[in-house]
């Protein structure tokens, strides 16, 4: 199980925000390629980048800095969300270096959007679900949708999409803990890997995911955990690779 850290970006610098509200964020550092490096010295496989401007504006605002850090850490997959709603954005960040692209938003609005790009870029395109008591929400959480998460997940079984970023949003940047059972209920419902994503807090939850993983969880994403210190990336990528 691959440990994730995220570095997301809102005007060119690291933040964290609570629940995804804008107006609540925390910057942690001005200086996102040295953070990615940061983490890639602490031992991760594999970088989790959101461009939140994109995210809330539909096309790509922080691009350049996703650049950068691809083009500081060459030999580090690096997987990137957030206003991603065009095949030639995706092409762009896989030429600049990146190895997968987050579809988030699009794929409940245009699931057939999934199915194409994943056609054109394949084994490079994760879909990123975002659930409120199971249900997906869209547009940077703005909205709930009708559409169950798991649901979702089956529509896109046989598209050859890489993986799942499954976020319980309840749970995101408020340090209370992951939603194994949630995680575990999304991993079975398809075949598509799923890397768990919010809530995160400490090496319990590590551990948690860790005893399940088997059921389909690839990896875990950490963001506030690892800025605050309650979370250690190389003693929990240590733990993930020796249990």
């Amino acid at each position: 199980m691959l440990i994730i850290p995220a570095i997301d970006l809102k005007d060119g610098e690291c933040v964290r925000l609570k629940q995804g509200v804008m107006e609540d964020s925390t910057v942690f550092s001005d200086d996102p390629v040295a953070m990615a490096r940061r983490w890639v010295e602490a031992g991760c496989r594999r970088l989790h980048l959101v461009d939140l401007n994109g995210a809330f504006e539909g096309k790509p605002v922080n691009g350049d800095v996703v650049k950068a850090i691809a083009k500081d850490q060459p030999d580090l997959p690096i997987q990137i969300g957030g206003g991603i709603r065009s095949a030639d954005t995706i092409e762009a960040y896989l030429q600049a270096g990146v190895s997968f692209a987050i579809i988030g938003t699009q794929a409940v609005k245009q699931p057939e959007f999934v199915t194409e790009v994943c056609k054109a870029f394949a084994g490079k395109i994760i879909v990123g679900i975002d659930a409120k008591d199971g249900l997906v929400a869209t547009e940077g959480w703005a909205e709930v949708s009708e559409v169950k998460a798991t649901d979702l997940a089956r529509r896109f079984a046989d598209d050859g999409v890489s993986s799942i970023v499954y976020t319980d949003i309840a749970r995101d940047g408020m340090m209370q803990g992951v939603n194994v059972e949630a995680t575990l209920t999304m991993a079975k419902a398809s075949p598509i890997p799923v890397i768990a994503s919010g809530g995160i807090t400490n090496m319990e939850d590590i551990k948690a995911l860790k005893a399940v993983a088997d059921g389909g969880i690839l990896g875990a994403i950490t963001g506030r955990a690892i800025y605050e210190g309650t979370l250690d990336v190389a003693e929990a990528q240590q733990y993930c690779d020796t249990h």
